[in-house]
Order: structure tokens, then C-alpha cells, then sequence
């Protein structure tokens, strides 16, 4: 079990201490209020804000229990998240073969491997090998009916749920100089970032939002808000530089990036419900949707920040 130093215990009592007072006034909020509109902020606010507890949960068990159980944590958040994507669409009996190696040997393999630091296998093994031999088990089976269709969607399922989303507790594999053994930290202020930035842009946006960026794909994000999130977040990110490799600048330009990418997963995800005809991708946490809509952000932005740390602040190969 490790210890956590001063720096992150005052972080973690100061996030928690907002999300005790957050989810109190949610709760509040959600008796009184009476206007449509009114409701949509809070249910809004409320599921976001279920999210972050699950930020604090996992930042207490990387800390506390060793990387291996973040690694379980996220394996269990990518199976479901996978369930969630693939039945969106029915699938074939000549699918099933297929789906059985993604939810069963992909999945775990990718996991293991880097449990075992296997960067280099790590970063290849969906792409490459899994890309190039579950289409070809699917297509063994015969079945060529909306072939290259059924085939995407595993694909994508693969690669969101699971192969970017293994980037983020990937961080705490990185050997970073003068940073040995805090990469929880690394970890904690990712997430954090993202959902603030995800939480505000929605907050911005229902407050002054009159611009739409795309209200075909998602009615509630506008202009106003994605720049109210994205200074607001960026600001976060980089008043809590301390507990990261960067200074304040590296901090503040991380920050944009993971923000950006943040909302190219939000909205990426959106356009792909709006195709399937559904308001979330599941219903796993009650009146919350399912896990893939609480992560989406994560999804998008965990490569990028893992790339940019490894190359500019690793150790050289």
C-alpha cells in the first residue's frame, strides 16, 4: 500500500469537499426546481458530478491498494463500455465468435500487457493484430451481409472503449524523471481536468450559450460554452501544475490539449447516438446513462496526454 504525501491529501480533501458541497446543493436543487429548464442544468450538474466521485474512487485505489487494482478498474470500465457500443446495432451469429475474443482475450490481454509495462506490444496489440484477425474469424463464418459494417463497429467498439481508454491508467506506468512514485497524481489531475472541463462547457453553455457548434449532433453544446469550459478548465489545470511533471506553462498547454480532445470525444460520441436514434449508451448507473457517456471525454483525450508526457518528459529510450 502506498502512502499518500501531503500534497495529494490536500488536493484529494479539497475536491472532495466540493463535491460534498456540490452534490448536497444538487440534491436541493432537484426538489425545488420547476422550470424544464431549470431541471435540465441540475440532472446535468448531478450527472457530472457522479462522475467525479468515481474520479476520487479511482484515485484512491491507485494510491492505496497498488496500480494492478487501477488497471482491474478500468478493465471492468472498458468491458462494460464495450457491452454498451456493441448493441447499439444487433449483431450476426458470425459475429459472436469475434466478439467473444474482444470481450474475453482482447480485453484482458490488452490490460495484462501493460500490468507487465509491455509498452511496445501495448500500444500495437489492438490495432495491428486485433484489427487484422477478428474481421478475418467473422469472415470465416461466411456471412457477408453488411460485412464491412459489422466489422467497423467491433473496430471502433475496440478501439474507444478499450484501447484509448487503456491510455489513461497507462499513466501511471510512466517513468518520468524527478517523479518517481507519483504518478497517481498524474492520473487524478487528467480526469479532473477533463470532467471540469466537461461539467463547465455544459454550465457555460446553459448560462450564455446563443452560438450552436453542431445542434444537429449535440443541441446543447455551443461556442460560449466550449471557450467558458475550456479557459475555465485550463485555469484549473494549470493553478495545480504543482502536482504534476510541468510547470505552470507545460500545465496550461497540456491542459488545452486534453480540454480539446476532451470535446472531440463528447461531441464524436454524440454524433454517433444521434445516428443509432438514442439519448445515452446505456442506463448501467441509474438516471446517469451508461458508463460509455461518463467516459467518452476520458476516452479521446487519455492518448493524447500519454503521448505528449512520454515523449517530452519520459525517460529517453
Amino acid at each position: 500500500m502506498n502512502r499518500l504525501d501531503q500534497e495529494s491529501i490536500h488536493l484529494l480533501l479539497a475536491v472532495i469537499g466540493v463535491l460534498i458541497i456540490g452534490s448536497i446543493a444538487g440534491f436541493i436543487a432537484r426538489k425545488r426546481v420547476t422550470s424544464e429548464r431549470a431541471k435540465v442544468t441540475v440532472t446535468g450538474i448531478n450527472t457530472r458530478l457522479l462522475g467525479w466521485w468515481g474520479m476520487i474512487v479511482i484515485f484512491l485505489a491507485s494510491s492505496w491498494l497498488g496500480q494492478s487494482t487501477t488497471y482491474v478498474l478500468f478493465a471492468f470500465s472498458s468491458f462494460w463500455a464495450l457491452r454498451e457500443f456493441i448493441t447499439l446495432t444487433p449483431t450476426r451469429l458470425a459475429d459472436h465468435r469475434a466478439l467473444f475474443l474482444s470481450f474475453f482475450v482482447v480485453i484482458p490481454v490488452q490490460y495484462y500487457l501493460l500490468a507487465l509495462d509491455w509498452f511496445n506490444f501495448f500500444v500495437v496489440f489492438i490495432p495491428v493484430y486485433a484489427f487484422l484477425i477478428l474481421p478475418a474469424r467473422s469472415a470465416v463464418n461466411g456471412d457477408c451481409e453488411r460485412f464491412l459494417e459489422r466489422a467497423a463497429k467491433i473496430q471502433w467498439g475496440l478501439m474507444v472503449c478499450v484501447y484509448c481508454l487503456s491510455y489513461a491508467p497507462a499513466l501511471l506506468s510512466l517513468k518520468i524523471p524527478d517523479y518517481e512514485g507519483q504518478n497517481a497524481k498524474l492520473l487524478f489531475w487528467f480526469v479532473l481536468v477533463v470532467e471540469t472541463n466537461d461539467v463547465l462547457q455544459f454550465l457555460w453553455g446553459q448560462w450564455l450559450g446563443r452560438h450552436y457548434i453542431a445542434p444537429k449532433v449535440s443541441p446543447s453544446r455551443t461556442w460560449e460554452g466550449f471557450a467558458g469550459g475550456v479557459i475555465c478548465a485550463v485555469a484549473l489545470g494549470t493553478a495545480l501544475y504543482a502536482v504534476t511533471p510541468f510547470s505552470p506553462r507545460e500545465a496550461a498547454w497540456m491542459s488545452f490539449a486534453i480540454t480539446l480532445m476532451g470535446f472531440a470525444g463528447s461531441i464524436t460520441m454524440s454524433a454517433i447516438k444521434r445516428d443509432r436514434g438514442i439519448k445515452a449508451f446505456g442506463s448501467g448507473m441509474v438516471g446517469q446513462g451508461g458508463v460509455l457517456d461518463r467516459i467518452e471525454s476520458i476516452c479521446f483525450a487519455a492518448p493524447i496526454l500519454f503521448h505528449l508526457t512520454k515523449y517530452y518528459f519520459g525517460e529517453p529510450e
